[in-house]
């Protein structure tokens, strides 16, 4: 029989069942990437991420439950977490190979730091179907590898109920919604049916274009966060010329074993 430890971990959460799940699959080596989207469309959360040793630290890749993606934040978080906290790496940094180029985190005090490449958004004609989709006109919309939906306040974002038909016939990756936050710099949810996710509960990669954007509008570097999905999440972000850094905590909550036959 084929082996594998599975770890769920609660990412961008300081207690089990808030933050974002995603499933972690430490391996020797790759097997056949149709099982990987497999084990992925098993788990059914919004990542499963594998990764193997490689030359510079582990070659890290993350799959929805449909495909794999360039770029996924919570589940970084989430293996950083298994290799620091559950395995005993013994280094003070972890290097992740990754689609999206190397991947380096670190940790300081009880938070684990992400050092991502910032995708500052440009303006751009938004598609009709995008209010339709959201069911109120944004002040703004910007895009990156994500539409970017600005709003005016933080109710405005709360209340969105969208139609996820529409949203998943739009062209680029998800749709982000922001505005201000009452408590933090801002907040936002983000929204990717195409990729079999109607909505993420906290989203690591989507920071890397809301940081640059609030960056820029509120003349700060370093911004406190929040994803105001049902689960909800913090994340720390600075930015730092063409990175970002993206801090947060993570909770292992499952560990279970894959068990397939040869």
């Amino acid at each position: 029989m084929y082996r594998i430890t599975q770890y769920q971990v609660d990412a961008f959460a300081t207690r089990p069942f808030v933050g974002n799940p995603a499933a972690i699959c430490p391996l020797a080596s790759w097997p056949d990437d149709g099982l990987l989207q497999a084990i992925a469309e098993e788990n059914n959360l919004s990542e499963t991420a594998f990764f193997v040793p490689s030359a510079k630290g582990f070659r890290l890749r993350w799959f929805t439950p449909v495909a794999e993606v360039d770029l996924c934040g919570h589940a970084t978080l989430a293996a950083a977490h298994v290799l620091f906290d559950v395995l005993g790496y013994p280094n003070p940094s972890i290097t992740f190979e990754t689609r999206s180029g190397e991947l380096i985190v670190g940790r300081k005090s009880n938070l684990l730091i992400m050092d991502f490449p910032a995708r500052p958004p440009a303006a751009c004609l938004a598609p009709d179907e995008l209010a339709e989709a959201l069911g109120k006109q944004p002040a703004e919309v910007l895009s990156a590898d994500d539409y970017l939906a600005v709003f005016d306040n933080e109710e405005a974002v709360r209340a969105i109920d969208p139609d996820y038909g529409l949203l998943g016939r739009l062209d680029l990756r998800g749709v982000i919604v922001t505005a201000p936050g009452s408590d933090v710099d801002f907040v936002s949810r983000f929204f990717a049916p195409k990729f079999g996710i109607s909505e993420d509960p906290v989203t690591g990669s989507a920071h890397c274009t809301l940081a640059p954007y609030w960056s820029d509008r509120l003349g700060k570097d370093v911004l406190a966060a929040r994803q105001v999905s049902r689960r909800g999440g913090d994340i720390l972000c600075e930015v730092k010329g063409s990175r970002v850094l993206l801090s947060g905590s993570a909770v292992t909550i499952m560990v279970a074993t894959i068990t397939l036959p040869e």
